[in-house]
């Protein structure tokens, strides 16, 4: 992962492949061509105060995600200078909103693949700015090539090499604050790096036995405590929804239970991800060209286990239990069938009409697990919905919860940390077409509104009293087409 250092050099002097800076649309004092963004004043100056000039005669406007490179100017140690747009300029004294800068750095990162040494000059006004720049560049940087031919590099062989080390200039080494806000970035992306190798990870080499020792091994390393279920101990426990999704796989199911406490908590927040390492549909087999991408439906687990790890690396003061409702959706003689009726842990029985709905069942059994220990809060996440991706696109995911206000909270936090949301509701009425003659309910309902009737489903799976969101993820989980920003192709 690329190394980081908070650096207060001058920017003409400092031995680097690149330098990195800003460029802003212009303002209404200024509506055409570029403006230069505070942290490039030198080498603005180094161009005669024209800098903005070069970069409109090169075609750069500053608009998100542009990149422009031209040769630093004389008396510079580094040759290269990397213009990177920031979107529409700031109004008033306000600073660069921290979204802008994440996504320049990202952008810039990923631009100077194959470089050993960049220096980032981006407008940093607070610590949370190096925060954000910091976090731009180690989610830019990233890449997935354990399965590649590694060759020489030197020769051209294996693809270039990530951004080995960058340079935050205009951050202060000794400030308590900028330490801190960039060691929180490294745990952060380090761990959502984490996130997207095991998402990007083959299922022939991620079942559920191989996620829940994944999980085992972080959690020995950081002081977590961790509980895995195989399929006897989920048989004794009476989990029918996992053991149900799970039937037809060689690969057993799995249930996993990590838990970090601190001292100092007051709230304990439960979170449930879907671990669906590979899903065909099962009997209810999906058609051709639905199959390709669906080892990165167990995107909610991933994510959930990798929040408790950078929850115990920074030490947060409140008590975070992760659950992985972990399963292989396969076809074959065991599996279970449109038709058949799974009792569930909770105790209620489900009629399984489409095999394919099996998300909301694996879920099912681990909400109810973490609704007995009465968390102040439980928040699942999953790529739950074709539906949902319908409804709002690649890069947004819904969000349905019990609360209101919760609700509001968990989209309020999601805009913080730059991940489009949106609220969707839970319609009494699509709860009537989940009845079932044969059991106590269907895990099918209206085809219209799909992904809300699998909110749902959901609902009647949390303990009576218990806050409870619901995240579906299935849009923004795997990036489809080409990177942008600090998301590159693939798990995000």
């Amino acid at each position: 992962m690329t190394a980081l250092t908070l650096s207060t050099a001058a920017v003409a002097g400092l031995r680097a492949d690149a330098i990195v800076i800003g460029v802003a649309k212009g303002s209404a004092s200024k509506p055409q061509g570029p403006v230069v963004a505070p942290g490039a004043e030198a080498v603005d100056q180094a161009y005669d105060g024209n800098l903005a000039g070069v970069l409109e005669t090169l075609g750069a406007s500053g608009a998100e995600g542009e990149v422009t490179k031209l040769p630093a100017p004389a008396g510079f140690k580094a040759p290269l200078v990397v213009a990177v747009g920031l979107g529409s300029r700031p109004e008033g004294d306000s600073g660069y909103d921290a979204e802008a800068l994440r996504k320049a750095a990202g952008v810039a990162a990923r631009a100077l693949t194959g470089t050993k040494k960049a220096a980032f000059a981006l407008p940093l006004a607070d610590a949370a700015d190096a925060g954000a720049v910091a976090e731009g560049v180690l989610l830019g940087a990233y890449s997935f090539d354990a399965y590649k031919d590694q060759g020489d590099a030197k020769n051209g062989k294996g693809g270039k090499a990530p951004l080995a080390e960058a340079a935050l200039l205009g951050g202060k080494p000794r400030d308590k604050a900028y330490k801190a806000a960039v060691e929180r970035a490294v745990a952060v992306s380090e761990e959502l790096n984490r996130a997207r190798d095991l998402i990007n990870t083959p299922p022939n080499d991620l079942n559920p036995e191989a996620f829940a020792a994944v999980a085992q091994a972080a959690a020995k390393e950081h002081g977590i405590k961790v509980q895995v279920l195989d399929e006897k101990a989920l048989v004794k426990g009476g989990y029918g929804g996992i053991l149900g999704v799970g039937a037809g796989s060689a690969s057993g199911p799995r249930l996993v239970k990590l838990s970090y406490t601190s001292s100092k908590a007051k709230k304990h927040l439960a979170l449930v991800g879907k671990g669906i390492t590979y899903d065909s549909g099962g009997i209810s087999l999906k058609p051709a060209g639905h199959n390709e991408t669906m080892k990165c439906d167990m995107s909610g687990a991933a994510a959930v286990f990798a929040a408790v790890i950078a929850a115990a690396r920074l030490g947060l003061e409140v008590n975070v239990t992760g659950w992985l409702a972990l399963a292989e959706n396969m076809p074959s003689g065991s599996a279970t069938r449109p038709g058949d009726v799974l009792r569930m842990y909770s105790g209620k029985t489900v009629e399984v009409l489409n095999t394919d709905a099996e998300g909301r069942l694996v879920l099912a059994d681990a909400l109810w697990a973490a609704s007995q220990e009465k968390p102040d809060a439980i928040v699942d996440v999953a790529t739950l919905t074709g539906a949902m991706v319908l409804a709002l696109g690649s890069r947004t995911f819904g969000i349905m919860a019990n609360d209101d206000d919760f609700r509001a909270a968990v989209q309020e936090a999601a805009e913080e940390a730059g991940e489009p949301a949106w609220p969707m509701p839970l319609p009494e009425h699509l709860r009537k077409g989940m009845e079932s003659s044969t059991a106590d309910i269907a895990n099918m309902g209206e085809r219209m509104g799909g992904g809300l009737v699998a909110g749902l489903f959901l609902r009647e799976f949390v303990g009576e009293g218990i806050t409870w969101a619901h995240l579906d993820i299935a849009g923004p989980a795997f990036n489809e087409g080409g990177p942008f920003g600090y998301t590159p192709k693939g798990g995000s």
